[in-house]
Parts: structure tokens; C-alpha cells; sequence
């Protein structure tokens, strides 16, 4: 290897190093999985132009262009300056400026999203313009954080697996008088949801709304509009979740029924927990581990802070992980003791 290349600045730089030496990936961020159809005569001649030929879409739904020598990365950049103008701060209204260095961090993870309400006929939400809203808050920042947005429970995007999993949900409406008791929406409820609809001894539907999850499926399933989606656009959020091969786990349920006001909120308080917790030096940490390094009562208080809440609105009380799932906190220091006292 060559150890005049400093890899990690490279990597700050969306490019990431191969096997092979002196040859790296680019990865071109996608904010929200949804871009213009131009871009990609650009991600076909840099492939063909600076890398190896081939093309692979990143599993965070990046466009990744593989075998750029290390010497080409310079020219790479400037190619690239257009598209972050038009994709990063155009679309997103990030706060950077495009230049010919490329990008600024890797940090803030592409946020990714499922197709949405803008085709899917099971989302609740247009995933793709809250993906673009929630870049705007975390992107540029050498603080990391991996986000996914999906239109509805059914979590195509898995946000259970991410820091934070955003996920759209309507409060159902049912209007007895429209329904015909052919129990469409039990059926619908019981196959792709909670069960938590019955048909009562009237020919009418009773509900158990203490475990309704706000997916949709009984509206999907209706043919006489009885079930209809609430007024009010509202998420559910999980948060911690993680792969990886030291104690992988499953988000927990943080906040539910909350407006997409809350949300943003939360989310412009990202970069201001991180950087308190980190004592304002970041490292290449993600989310999750953050989170475990405060613990949840004090992540809580500060990612909420100044955030109105709505009415519907639900947060977790308390998170607890297993105990397989807590032991990745070993490897994690513990805050310092000025951090204890809170921010200042």
C-alpha cells in the first residue's frame, strides 16, 4: 500500500478504499433515495471515465462508482461539483457551498427512504420530501448519524436497524355509516397487521386502539371508504438500531403518533447532543453508540429540548436493550464527569 494516501481524509471525502491498493469507491449521496434521471449519464461516464466499468448501488442507496486510482480523485471532485450543487444543496438546501474539493464529510449518513406515498399505495408519507428536510438539519456535520425514512410500518427502508427509523402512520378514521359489515378490514388487520378490528354482534367494527400501529391496511382494504386516513400527517420513530458484527439489535420504540413539527425538532437537536457527548471532538461514531455513551434519560432531555410536542404525541418512558444488546457499552467510554453536570 501506498502510505502516502491518507485514507481517512479520502473517506471524509465519500471515497472509500478497496483491496485493491491505490483504488477507491466514490460514493455519490442520494438524500431521500429520489434524484433527477439526468444524473445518471454523469454516474455512466464516470464510471467508464475514472473507474473500473462497473456500477454498484450502495446499500444505503448511494450511487457508487468502484476502481478510481487514488491519483484521479482530484479530477473526480470537480466532476462532481455539479451534481452536489444540484442534488445536496439545491434539493436539500444544505448549508455548504459545491467546490471542486468534492465533499465536505461523510458524517451524516445518506439518508435513506422507500418510494413513499408518491407511488406505494400502503404509505402514509412522502417520505422523499421529510428525507430532504431532515438532511437540510444533519448534513454536512462530522458528526455521524444514520437515518431511514419509510412511508409505513412495514419499514421497507428498515429504520428498526438505523439510529433513527422514521416511519408515517395516520390516527384512522371509521364512519360506521359507510361500512357494510363484509369485514374486509378485519381480515386485512389480522394477515398484515396488529388483528386488533372485529366485527361485532351489529355488523359493525370494534377496535382495540391500544395496539393499532396506524399502518392503513383497513383503509386499503375497504370498499366503501368506512376507514379513511386522519387529517393529521403523524410518525412513529424508533431509535438504536444497528447491524454489524459485534451486537447487532433492533431500534426501540422512542416516539409515536408525533407530527412531522416533532420530528424536525428532534432532529435539529442532533448535532448539538453529539457534539456534547463527544466533547466536541468527533470520531467516526454512529448514532447509536452515542446514545448508549449519554444514556436514554439524558438523550432524551437534550434531543427534545425546545420540541412542542402534539397532543397525540407518545415518548418512551424508559428503553431497555438485552442484555447481549447492552454489553456493546463495554467498548464505549463513559462521558466525563464536566459532561455529567450537563452542557453549558
Amino acid at each position: 500500500m501506498n502510505h502516502d494516501i491518507d485514507v481517512k481524509k479520502t473517506r471524509i471525502n465519500c471515497f472509500r478504499q478497496s483491496k485493491v491498493p491505490g483504488e477507491f469507491m466514490l460514493q455519490l449521496r442520494v438524500p431521500g433515495s429520489l434524484i433527477d434521471a439526468k444524473h445518471l449519464a454523469l454516474v455512466q461516464e464516470l464510471c467508464q471515465t475514472y473507474g473500473n466499468g462497473t456500477f454498484h448501488i450502495g446499500m444505503r442507496q448511494t450511487l457508487n462508482v468502484p476502481g478510481i486510482k487514488y491519483e484521479n480523485i482530484p479530477a473526480v471532485n470537480a466532476k462532481i461539483k455539479e451534481y452536489i450543487q444540484d442534488v445536496n444543496v439545491e434539493m436539500c438546501d444544505c448549508d455548504m457551498e459545491a467546490d471542486d474539493q468534492g465533499y465536505p464529510t461523510i458524517g451524516a449518513r445518506n439518508v435513506m427512504a422507500c418510494i413513499g406515498n408518491s407511488h406505494c399505495i400502503k404509505a402514509n408519507a412522502n417520505t422523499h420530501e421529510l428525507a430532504k428536510k431532515i438532511e437540510k438539519l444533519v448534513f454536512p456535520s462530522h458528526y455521524h448519524i444514520k437515518v431511514a425514512v419509510a412511508g409505513c410500518p412495514n419499514d421497507c427502508a428498515k429504520g428498526n436497524f438505523n439510529d433513527f427509523g422514521v416511519m408515517g402512520v395516520f390516527k384512522m378514521v371509521y364512519d360506521q355509516n359507510r361500512c357494510i359489515g363484509c369485514g374486509a378490514c378485519v381480515k386485512a388487520c389480522e394477515h398484515h397487521a396488529t388483528a386488533v378490528l372485529s366485527l361485532n354482534a351489529n355488523g359493525k367494527i370494534d377496535k382495540d386502539t391500544c395496539c393499532c400501529v396506524g399502518c392503513g391496511e383497513c383503509v386499503i382494504a375497504c370498499p366503501t371508504g368506512g376507514w379513511t386516513r386522519g387529517n393529521t400527517h403523524l410518525y412513529r420513530v424508533t431509535l438504536g438500531g444497528r447491524t454489524g458484527k459485534q451486537f447487532p439489535r433492533m431500534g426501540k420504540l422512542f416516539l409515536n403518533w408525533v407530527t412531522e413539527d416533532v420530528v424536525l425538532g428532534m432532529f435539529a437537536n442532533w448535532q448539538k447532543f453529539s457534539a456534547w457527548v463527544m466533547d466536541y471532538k468527533p470520531e467516526y461514531l454512529h448514532g447509536g453508540h452515542l446514545i448508549d455513551r449519554a444514556g436514554y434519560m439524558k438523550f432524551k432531555e437534550m434531543i427534545l429540548d425546545g420540541v412542542e410536542l402534539n397532543p397525540e404525541a407518545k415518548v418512551a418512558d424508559e428503553l431497555y436493550w438485552t442484555e447481549a444488546e447492552q454489553r456493546a457499552n463495554i467498548h464505549v467510554k463513559p462521558i466525563s464527569q464536566h459532561h455529567k453536570a450537563g452542557p453549558q
